[in-house]
């Protein structure tokens, strides 16, 4: 499984030749404007909710790519009625995918189209695929739900929000790692905006001092799990 990520809250996702792409927010983002969208590959675009900032380029790749749009049931059916594919999900559920299997999970947050019209309840997934298993938090504060996720799934690695303001901050970030018994973690929804800087030196310091290892990727970059 290799993960990429694209800014914000955006990633990559390769599992068995399959691309999926997560919460696509590129082309309005002054820190990802060496990213050109109209390179990106995608089987299947996730989204956790329908903030602008999670939403911006879905329509635009799905339009290109033929991509799945998977979401709750609000935002699926958004897209749908554009003429797009998709999936549509809601909380607790699972379904079997072709490059593995995703739940989408609680978050705490709100969730609202650019119009204002009602984007449904927001959410996260835990995707298990290539015999890796992710976390992807979405937006979220820190919520006693994440306890249910290792009930079910040994996490191999985190991806949490991690910027403050609008979502967890590092503390939280931390603690949310305890919750879902993952000490590796891939921050992200940071730096993008004023609210949501962060001082990545003390970041990783805070975490390393927790026994953990945090992840903070350059715009473009990727690991392997």
């Amino acid at each position: 499984m290799k993960i990429t990520f694209y800014g914000h809250a955006c990633l990559g996702i390769e599992v068995n030749d399959i691309n999926i792409l997560v919460d696509p927010f590129i082309s309005a983002n002054k820190n990802a404007s060496h990213i050109n969208i109209d390179t990106l590959k995608a089987d299947y675009i996730l989204l956790t909710h329908a903030h602008q900032d999670h939403i911006l380029d879905a329509e635009a790749i799905a339009k290109r790519t033929n991509a799945v749009i998977v979401s709750n049931f609000e935002v699926a059916n958004f897209y749908e009625t554009k003429g797009l594919e998709v999936h549509p999900m809601n909380h607790g559920g699972s379904w079997d995918f072709e490059f593995g299997t995703v739940k989408y999970v609680n978050a705490i947050h709100t969730s609202s189209f650019p119009d204002g019209s009602y984007g449904g309840q927001p959410g996260g997934f835990v995707i298990e695929g290539e015999h890796k298993n992710i976390y992807i938090a979405g937006d979220t504060a820190l919520t006693m739900d994440m306890k249910l996720i290792p009930l079910r799934t040994k996490l191999d690695l985190a991806i949490l929000p991690m910027g403050d303001n609008f979502t967890m901050g590092i503390d939280d970030a931390i603690t949310a790692s305890d919750f879902v018994e993952c000490d590796k973690v891939l921050g992200y929804h940071f730096d993008t905006f004023g609210y949501i800087e962060i001082d990545h030196e003390e970041a990783k310091r805070k975490f390393f001092d927790k026994n953990k290892d945090l992840m903070l990727l350059e715009i473009g970059e990727s690991i392997e799990l």
